[in-house]
């Protein structure tokens, strides 16, 4: 094969050079590349026509697919306007764990195969929620507080002021996909008695139970999320499931913000119902300046970074690579979603 066109659509994280030398290494000079450069992250995402979490003009978008057979992407708007102006495009390759920037009906009717990257930042986000959860446990954002405030407070000893840990404690994992299933691997590791709630997991491995949703959030001290977002699964963290966590209870969510009511989730803060939290991610998305989680001390908020790593970066461009080497050799593709 000769004359192979790629569009390399990348951004700050996913960067194109970076995905043109692994396109290079892999099919040396059959290849082509075209390199476009988005504003994310600098600039947040959001909807861009019918897509949403995309970033980029669709103008620009258009002009540099011209001629291109394969377009590898991390955020750019793949809208029914982009697909219809991109007829010779066959391959587009979404280096994210789900394609929510391409308009997957125009892509399939259009014979575009569509492809993405699950898994890529599943060691990324495991390791944050985790280290959230070991950061609220010890509170460590309050008593990193006190220090920079030039503070010795020994007094933080007291038994009534003390943290938790995990070693013989009932911890609930909720979703036991990718990254759930290494969240409890840890969990256990650290000596947790680990619940899962997942209703489609059929087993878990020994030393494990998996249970009810009900039943997970009555008996669990801490709470990590790792469910998909789905008109099931949205809001299924609510006031009624908050209040029948233990008082003192953790909650994590590295998953998705619209898993969980914010507002009664604050509520739950604030009254004290809940002990703390660990969140990444919000509903919405930005999280506004003047929302009262930003003034809750028993919250520690990172602004949606779990899969914000070098390796994550570069475990998607590998994948994503291997996808258009398969698409070259006529193999099936590993993640194709239109088929």
């Amino acid at each position: 094969m000769s004359g192979l066109n790629v569009l390399v659509a990348g951004d700050h994280f996913i960067r194109p050079h970076a995905v043109s030398e692994a396109l290079k290494t892999a099919l040396g000079d059959r290849v082509s590349v075209t390199e476009l450069a988005g504003p994310w992250p600098i600039e947040p995402f959001g909807e861009v026509g019918e897509v949403t979490e995309a970033s980029g003009d669709e103008d620009e978008l258009i002009a540099a697919l011209r001629g291109a057979e394969i377009a590898i992407t991390q955020m750019a708007p793949f809208t029914e306007r982009v697909l219809a102006a991109a007829p010779g495009l066959r391959l587009l390759v979404v280096t994210r764990g789900g394609p929510v920037n391409v308009n997957l009906e125009q892509a399939a009717a259009r014979g575009v195969a569509v492809s993405c990257t699950p898994g890529r930042n599943a060691p990324a986000a495991a390791e944050l929620a985790v280290a959230l959860t070991l950061a609220v446990l010890r509170r460590l954002n309050d008593v990193h507080a006190t220090m920079a405030a030039g503070q010795w407070r020994s007094d933080l000893y007291a038994y009534d002021r003390c943290g938790g840990e995990l070693d013989g404690t009932e911890v609930g994992v909720v979703g036991f996909g990718a990254i759930g299933r290494r969240v409890a691997a840890v969990f256990q590791a650290l000596g947790a008695k680990v619940l899962v709630a997942d209703p489609f997991a059929a087993a878990v491995p020994e030393g494990m139970a998996l249970v009810g949703l009900r039943e997970l959030l009555s008996r669990s001290r801490v709470v990590s999320l790792h469910a998909r977002l789905a008109p099931g699964t949205r809001g299924m963290i609510g006031a009624a499931e908050l209040a029948l966590m233990p008082e003192g209870a953790v909650l994590v969510n590295t998953a998705r913000g619209a898993l969980v009511d914010t507002g009664a989730l604050t509520s739950a803060l604030a009254s004290g119902h809940l002990g703390g939290a660990g969140l990444d991610v919000y509903d919405p998305e930005p999280l506004p300046a003047d929302h009262p989680l930003r003034g809750l001390p028993n919250v520690l908020l990172v602004p949606h970074l779990a899969g914000a790593t070098r390796q994550t970066a570069d475990r998607a461009i590998g994948m994503a690579v291997q996808e258009v080497v398969r698409w070259t050799r006529g193999e099936p593709l590993a993640y194709e979603v239109t088929r």
